[in-house]
């Protein structure tokens, strides 16, 4: 179960006041391409599950995963996840090519979406995907990602702090944030849903 808060920014000048702010504890900046992936007749989707690429740094990496069962309330995130790492090389042949991913005999995740969302004959068909520039910073304890998402349809910010102690996590943050005067909002919906209904939120 990975659990993590998310807190919306408003704009790009709050993400920059952040960025400045958390300057001092920046550890390493990822760039990310995340691909996602549904059976052809929406196998994933109608379970409530999604099938991702993500390639690291152009294609210093990639990781695949399979996330399902999702709920965000008040800022916390809660989402069963299960990845592993594929060469990004195979990574990319599938994006151009979705039916090789079923082939991926040596991959748990690819055995688990046959097996437990019935993927059929037809395979796995991409549905596209989106870009996100992800700062990270070591901070009070924390650890702390501070993302740039970009959209066809536009640009997202938020903060992220995965944690076993999300409530605690929550109250430091927001302590931070309005104690430089940044405005900020609970997230309410994933990147892929946003990603899926084709605009920002509100």
């Amino acid at each position: 179960m990975e659990v993590e808060v998310k807190l919306r920014l408003p704009n790009a000048v709050t993400h920059q006041r952040v960025s400045s702010i958390l300057s001092p504890y920046h550890l390493k900046t990822h760039t990310q391409e995340n691909i996602f992936f549904d059976g052809a007749n929406s196998e994933l989707s109608s379970n409530f599950a999604v099938l991702r690429l993500r390639f690291y740094d152009l294609d210093a990496q990639c990781i695949i995963s399979l996330k399902a069962k999702p709920v965000i309330s008040n800022g916390i995130s809660r989402i069963e996840e299960d990845e592993e790492p594929i060469d990004p090389f195979i990574g990319r042949a599938c994006v151009s090519e979705p039916w090789r991913l079923a082939l991926i005999d040596s991959s748990r995740i690819i055995r688990r979406v046959r097996e437990e969302y019935g993927i059929g004959d037809n395979g796995l068909v991409c549905l596209g995907g989106f870009r996100n520039v992800r700062a990270v910073y070591e901070w009070n304890g924390l650890k702390l990602e501070l993302d740039e998402t970009h959209y066809d349809f536009g640009m997202n910010y938020e903060i992220e702090c995965e944690s076993s102690d999300p409530e605690r996590a929550k109250d430091l943050l927001e302590e931070f944030l309005m104690s430089h005067g940044i405005d900020y909002s609970y997230s309410s919906v994933s990147k892929f849903a946003i990603f899926r209904s084709g605009k920002l939120p509100q």
